[in-house]
């Protein structure tokens, strides 16, 4: 769950994540929409990507925040196997192949996750949101 404070927005603690396991879910708004979202650790960095595989537009995670394989090293669309690099969000492997996942520009303020300012004025993440309602 998110919270807003001070025209930030915070995802979750910092310590919640560890590399290569269970993400955190939130979503954002935008004109109306709702936009599933998931925050992970890997490799010491903290990640955020649209909740929503190139392929069929459905979510990754198998069960709430489980979108990594066994190994930790690779997210993977519960849907139809498609593989992804953690750190670029490039598809390597599945249906999708050479397709991203839409980041979501993240920081680490007082060892709290939170949104970037502005970030529904990025163009990326507004086409991004374009193209999945389509």
């Amino acid at each position: 769950m998110t919270e807003s404070t001070a025209y930030k927005t915070r995802i979750c603690e910092r310590v919640t994540l560890r590399d290569g396991g269970i993400g955190t879910r939130f979503e954002i708004e935008r004109d109306g929409q709702r936009i599933a979202c998931i925050a992970f650790a890997f490799a010491g960095d903290v990640y955020a990507y649209r909740n929503h595989c190139p392929h069929r537009g459905t979510e990754l995670d198998w069960q709430p925040g489980e979108v990594f394989d066994e190994s930790g090293l690779y997210l993977v669309c519960a849907t139809h196997g498609a593989v992804f690099e953690p750190a670029s969000g490039l598809c390597v492997g599945g249906p999708c192949h050479g397709a991203n996942l839409g980041k979501i520009p993240i920081q680490i303020e007082n060892d709290f996750v939170v949104l970037q300012a502005d970030i529904l004025s990025l163009p990326a993440l507004a086409a991004s949101i374009q193209n999945c309602s389509k």
